[in-house]
């Protein structure tokens, strides 16, 4: 089993930045990717990014290359996305997410099993 624990999320200004957090625990975790979604009021859940927990090999949605960037710290078990140049159109509830189909010859079908409880973002205009 996989737990995921989401914190960050906040109220910022256009411009501006967040980094949200992903706590993971369970005892393959290593094995697993690991993403986030974002679901915005009144739209379907759709992919941000994900890493492989191994090497750290990342893709990303189009709509955020270049401003976001995901990481993760193997020590702490913990994945991170920093957002940078924030706009209004990022606000969403954001979803830390576990596929158990590790590894980079699946970072691009990224598809989860496991779900975090969500943290909302809101950029103000």
């Amino acid at each position: 089993q996989v737990q995921l624990v989401e914190s960050g999320g906040g109220l910022v200004q256009a411009g501006g930045s967040l980094r949200l957090s992903c706590a993971a625990s369970g005892r393959t975790i290593s094995s697993y990717n690991i993403g986030w979604f974002r679901q915005a009021p009144g739209k379907e859940r759709s992919f941000i990014a994900a890493i492989t927990w191994s090497s750290g090999n990342t893709a990303y949605a189009n709509s955020v290359k270049g401003r976001f960037t995901i990481s993760r710290d193997n020590a702490k078990n913990t994945v991170y996305l920093q957002m940078n140049s924030l706009k209004p159109e990022d606000t969403a509830d954001y979803y830390c997410a576990a596929d158990p189909r590790g590894g980079l010859i699946y970072i691009h079908s990224f598809s989860p099993s496991y779900w975090g409880q969500g943290t909302q973002v809101t950029v103000s205009s």
